[in-house]
């Protein structure tokens, strides 16, 4: 089994790594990008430093695998944190060199196509956070998310344990980075559900594997950081989220059908499901489509796991993910799952 440790943790007044290893949109969107720089500053006085492709769009899998090393390897950068996502940051993968990367661990911040470097970091021993990139949350309109501000300060500079609570307002509808009038306000944010347990009848802990479902179905498909062992996985617990791509509700069984045929969703001694993400551009779904939309996700996430794993505890509505607020969740650290109490502990 890989031992996992976490990283040293920067002080105000460090250097943190920006980087672009999945899509250099900060070229073609700078306002939220700056704004996010920005925050960082004034708001968590760590000083950034951004690197050939932060913010060019259209670079090379190995010159973003270069960044990912530059950023490693230097040791006046004490944290590293992505720009954004993308959709192909698992082209980078082939292209890191696991042992200079395990020889200088670092806090790692980033989520959606990060999965694959969460994942990567995750089997060379490192603690990674999901959750937390410039532009998006850091790059708010108005300010940051009070919650998300809160946890991503915790995971940056402190250790031991965290509470994570549930939101009773979210939002996941986005206005255009082009405009400069969708930098004047907060985003309207409405009433959130309560998280809704299933199995609530025990206490777990364990480390975290997953992420984003969309890029987990993508690197099972290449056989790509998937362990040969798959009691690796035993008694950990099972992060899952959905992206802006909106998978259908059948798109999400049968990717997490395939986890089960694969001998995966029993291995876990715990499920964390993400908010729902039910709004894009693409589909603007109004308040009754979009409540369809997160039904017919449970009601997918629990055919596949009664069928699968019918004794594992769920949690549905966390709170991490494509929503906001968005809790920071350490990837390959320890979660506390905590049923009867109806409580989630973290552990940065």
């Amino acid at each position: 089994m890989t031992m996992i440790s976490y990283p040293p943790k920067p002080s105000p007044g460090d250097r943190i790594a920006v980087i672009s290893p999945g899509a250099g949109l900060p070229e073609l969107y700078p306002r939220p990008y700056e704004l996010g720089l920005e925050r960082l500053r004034t708001e968590y006085e760590l000083e950034p430093v951004e690197y050939p492709t932060t913010r060019r769009m259209g670079a090379s899998p190995k010159e973003r695998a270069d960044d990912i090393h530059a950023a490693f390897a230097d040791p006046d950068i004490r944290a590293v944190i992505a720009s954004i996502g993308g959709d192909d940051q698992i082209t980078v993968l082939p292209w890191l060199d696991r042992e200079l990367v395990r020889a200088n661990p670092k806090p790692f911040f980033g989520m959606s196509d990060n999965t694959n470097l969460l994942m990567f970091l995750r089997n060379s021993g490192i603690v990674g956070f999901h959750g937390a990139t410039v532009m998006c949350e850091l790059g708010r309109p108005g300010a940051m998310n009070p919650r998300t501000a809160e946890s991503l300060r915790a995971a940056l500079f402190t250790s031991g344990a965290y509470e994570l609570e549930p939101a009773e307002r979210w939002n996941d509808v986005n206005r255009d980075w082009a405009d400069p009038a969708t930098f004047g306000a907060e985003p309207r944010m409405r009433p959130a559900d309560a998280w809704t347990w299933v199995n609530a009848d025990r206490v777990v802990e364990g480390p975290t594997w997953g992420g984003c479902l969309e890029i987990l179905g993508w690197l099972l498909m290449a056989d790509r950081e998937i362990a040969r062992d798959l009691s690796e996985y035993d008694g950990a617990v099972l992060l899952l989220e959905t992206s802006e791509a909106l998978p259908s509700a059948d798109e999400v069984f049968w990717t997490l059908r395939s986890m089960g045929e694969r001998g995966l969703l029993r291995r876990f001694s715990a499920l964390l499901m993400g908010r729902a993400r039910t709004w894009s551009f693409e589909r603007p779904n109004g308040p009754k489509e979009a409540a369809r939309y997160a039904t017919e996700q449970r009601e997918a996430v629990l055919r596949a796991m009664r069928t699968y794993a019918p004794e594992t505890v769920i949690v549905f509505d966390v709170d991490f993910g494509h929503t906001d607020p968005q809790l920071v969740i350490p990837y390959g650290g320890a979660v506390r799952v905590d049923g009867p109490a109806r409580r989630i502990t973290v552990t940065y």
